[in-house]
């Protein structure tokens, strides 16, 4: 297919997200085909490990093809639940891979392409990467198995980065536990040309440096005196006083209010059971009902529709949403439940 290239070379199973145009988001098409890879590269005993890269320099993946879901989600909203359902499915799948999957984080790595990427078993970023999980922004919530990364995270670190929806430099995605090694970009080729010689990651060490400081990490003991608290509108409340809080807050209040609110619910709740599949069934209750709302729809058409920046979220504030109503968007779908 035109968005995917999978091919073998030497001891590694590669494969490339080719979608240039749309900075390397997945479509339908991509996640099964990425399935389908797997599944050759596992049977195949000459490939010893999986190594996953974006095509071009600007990205590894942008995330998902969240246009689709608003062009299709108010008239057959099946079509966007069976693509998560497969997504999701793939995320499981690459956290529990048997063989080496070695991800080149380089360039935009969000959403689904944290998906794809950051549950691999080798996780690679370079000065080019900008990782974030922004569900946020478009009325959304961390999905993609995000929950369990920022569950993982230290302190209160995942907290903020799902309220904020905030970036991170290679230096703060290795920090927060999305990445593992630094290698600068001049230097990719040659690594994926040892791996796939050796089909060993172990040459991934002769390649690696040290980042440079994260700003996360330096934020980290004021990102957890703040968000500790048990609510989001108490976390608000204690975002003022220093330029970093200031500046949170301002970020925070661009984001839809109800997304705030339950994605600091997908956090706390996968903090109790931190592994990869509750997660994903907890944030597949979350998505399943997210296209019989409002705010979705609404954070796609300011962002990538119109273009206006300008959405009216309903609620407006942190302080109108309704906890009820978020303790229920994660409450179990029955049959709809996600399998995994």
């Amino acid at each position: 297919m035109s968005d995917l290239v999978v091919r073998t070379k030497g001891r590694a199973g590669r494969i490339t997200l080719d979608r240039q145009t749309a900075l390397n988001a997945l479509n339908h098409s991509m996640v099964t085909g990425i399935a389908e890879a797997l599944d050759l590269f596992q049977s195949d005993d000459n490939v010893a490990l999986v190594v996953i890269d974006g095509a071009g320099e600007k990205a590894f993946c942008a995330g998902g093809d969240i246009v689709m879901l608003y062009e299709t989600g108010k008239t057959n909203p099946e079509i966007g639940r069976s693509f998560w359902r497969d997504e999701y499915r793939l995320n499981a799948r690459i956290a529990r891979y048997p063989k080496p999957y070695v991800s080149i984080l380089d360039g935009i790595v969000m959403g689904g392409g944290i998906g794809v990427g950051a549950h691999g078993s080798h996780r690679i970023v370079t000065e080019r990467t900008v990782a974030a999980m922004p569900e946020v922004k478009i009325g959304f919530s961390p999905d993609v198995g995000g929950s369990s990364l920022l569950a993982h995270a230290p302190g209160h670190v995942g907290e903020y980065l799902a309220m904020t929806g905030g970036r991170m430099s290679g230096a703060d995605a290795i920090f927060a536990g999305f990445a593992d090694y630094f290698v600068p970009s001049a230097r990719l080729r040659e690594l994926v040309a040892a791996l796939e010689e050796t089909g060993d990651p172990g040459v991934i060490a002769d390649y690696a440096e040290e980042p440079a400081p994260s700003e996360l990490a330096a934020h980290a003991a004021e990102i957890d005196a703040i968000f500790d608290g048990p609510d989001a509108r108490t976390i608000l409340a204690r975002l003022a006083g220093t330029p970093f809080a200031e500046k949170t807050a301002n970020t925070i209040a661009r984001n839809a209010p109800f997304s705030v609110v339950a994605a600091l619910e997908a956090v706390r709740l996968a903090k109790r059971n931190p592994e990869i599949e509750p997660c994903l069934v907890n944030e597949y209750r979350f998505s399943h009902r997210v296209l019989e709302g409002h705010d979705l729809y609404e954070g796609i058409r300011a962002l990538l529709i119109d273009k206006d920046n300008a959405p009216k979220w309903q609620p407006a504030t942190v302080e109108g949403v309704d906890n009820a109503k978020v303790a229920a968007a994660y409450a179990p779908l029955g049959a709809e439940e996600l399998r995994l």
